[in-house]
């Protein structure tokens, strides 16, 4: 159970507009005291937007209360405390998160995995500032700024029966939805500098290293860049961290691009040749010319870059992301073939 009143603060970090947008509505909803509700999917930073806002003006503990690990008999007692002899083994009093946040914040984290009983005592609390310990005639109370996280589509769980309504709307004051980090790739390089900053300070990327991290569309959001960043500080020594040194599954969607950049390639060679690619074995008429039956890699990769300069409208940025290669190789490449674009 997670009863963090205090951790070292880590800031919202990003430049893109979504993340400006963000820190804008953070300070707004640290000036007032209304419920808050996060929703984003896992690993967007929900608790340190929730941080952020209880920072922003304070007062008292900051309690982190995981309502995913909420289950089995004793949920209640965690929540809520107990006195002694109450149950078995009861030997004491226990002071529960609900108390410990009274003046304070009451993270409720993945609050959609609450199961529906406890949902109905905290939405007592919620309205009464009271609850009563287990095994307690007396009640008590606690005082506090609630906020609240979770993935899921709480609409979808209250039609479904899963969550109580009049808890959602209690809950669903101000709404912060944070994006995914695919939806704002502007953040990864000031993402990457923190965390290279954060656990080492020695280490940089390559630049076609850097484009396949900005390319790749991280289901595990800023959580997995993390990991992603740990896992090579850990392995690598450096100073430089190439594409060979992402983990697997950033290395496996390097490859599958450039197969798709050779297929289209390979695609674009035989629309060009017209009916070249079928060879009866006779030479072309006087005067015509034909592409060889297999195309030298240089020229493959020549009218690769070619087609993807053409399909983006010269837009090199694009192009190099398209094929799976870093902007500055593209650049070499341009040079090496004398291609102007």
């Amino acid at each position: 159970m997670n009863a963090h009143r205090e951790r070292p603060l880590q800031k919202i970090v990003g430049d893109s507009e979504r993340t400006r947008q963000m820190l804008r509505l953070v300070a707004k909803c640290g000036r007032g005291n209304w419920p808050v509700l996060l929703l984003g999917e896992t690993g967007t930073g929900k608790e340190i937007v929730a941080r952020a806002v209880h920072h922003a003006r304070p007062d008292g503990p900051f309690v982190t209360i995981d309502c995913s690990s909420l289950v089995g008999p004793l949920m209640e007692s965690e929540l809520f405390g107990h006195v002694r002899g109450a149950f078995t083994g009861a030997f004491g009093n226990k002071t529960g998160l609900i108390e410990l946040a009274n003046g304070g914040t009451a993270f409720l984290d993945e609050i959609g995995e609450l199961p529906l009983d406890l949902q109905a005592k905290l939405l007592r609390v919620l309205q009464e500032k009271e609850f009563r310990p287990v095994g307690s005639l007396m009640p008590r109370r606690s005082d506090f700024r609630i906020i609240a996280a979770t993935n899921r589509n709480l609409l979808e769980e209250v039609e479904n029966g899963t969550f109580r309504r009049d808890l959602y709307y209690r809950l669903n004051v101000v709404n912060l939805k944070l994006a995914p980090l695919r939806e704002r790739t502007e953040d990864i390089p000031a993402l990457i500098k923190h965390f290279l900053d954060r656990y080492d300070g020695h280490h940089q990327f390559t630049g076609e290293a850097m484009d396949a991290l900005m390319s790749y569309a991280w289901p595990g959001n800023v959580r997995e860049l993390e990991n992603c960043i740990q896992q090579m500080l850990a392995i690598y020594t450096g100073p430089l961290l190439h594409v060979r040194d992402l983990p697997s599954p950033i290395r496996n969607f390097v490859r599958a691009q450039q197969g798709q950049a050779l297929s289209m390639a390979a695609g674009a060679a035989a629309g060009t040749s017209g009916t070249a690619t079928v060879h009866t074995g006779n030479p072309p008429a006087t005067g015509q010319t034909a592409d060889p039956p297999v195309l030298p890699l240089n020229e493959v990769e020549k009218r690769a870059i070619l087609q993807a300069l053409d399909y983006t409208r010269g837009d090199r940025g694009v192009a190099a992301n398209l094929l799976g290669i870093g902007r500055t190789t593209l650049y070499r490449k341009l040079k090496e073939y004398c291609v102007a674009s």
